[in-house]
């Protein structure tokens, strides 16, 4: 008898071997779901352009100027810019100007819509814009009060 318990000894052992394995097999090929989460440290600071181009005194007949300009990135990181749009903001006349009207429409902007689509690293006067070009309007009116006026760009950063 002890050989007839040494073989059901053996055979129950193997069953169990079996068992535990085709456990431990299903364990590791089973599917299933979970959840997890993870933050982003702070939030963003809004770049601020600075144009870098000094435009000459605008004149009827006066050539086309072209805008470029950088950023000042004070976020911990590098951000994302598409573009930048230039506009007039406004336009002051000078304190002995003639009198008359001097607004935006005496000046012209063309490319105002910049591509930028790079990565503006953390830093001051970094990064670089360009395109935009600005001049006089020469309208067929009298524009004498427009002499020594300033106009002031406003930029949009996208």
């Amino acid at each position: 008898m002890p050989k007839l318990l040494n073989r059901r000894g053996l055979v129950l052992g193997g069953v169990i071997t079996l068992l535990v394995a085709g456990s431990a097999f299903a364990f590791w090929t089973a599917g299933g779901s979970g959840t997890g989460s993870a933050t982003v440290s702070g939030g963003s600071s809004a770049l601020m352009a600075n144009q870098s181009t000094v435009l000459t005194a605008m004149f009827p007949g006066a050539p086309t100027q072209t805008i470029s300009g950088t950023f000042n990135n004070s976020n911990s990181g590098p951000v994302h810019v598409t573009s930048v749009t230039a506009s007039i903001a406004s336009v002051v006349k000078a304190g002995n100007a003639p009198s008359g009207t001097c607004d935006t429409t005496d000046f012209e902007l063309a490319f105002e819509v910049m591509s930028v689509d790079a990565q503006i690293p953390v830093g001051s006067a970094v990064g670089a814009f360009t395109g935009a070009q600005i001049r006089f309007n020469n309208k067929t009116v009298n524009q004498d009060a427009c002499k020594g006026a300033t106009v002031n760009l406003a930029y949009a950063i996208a």
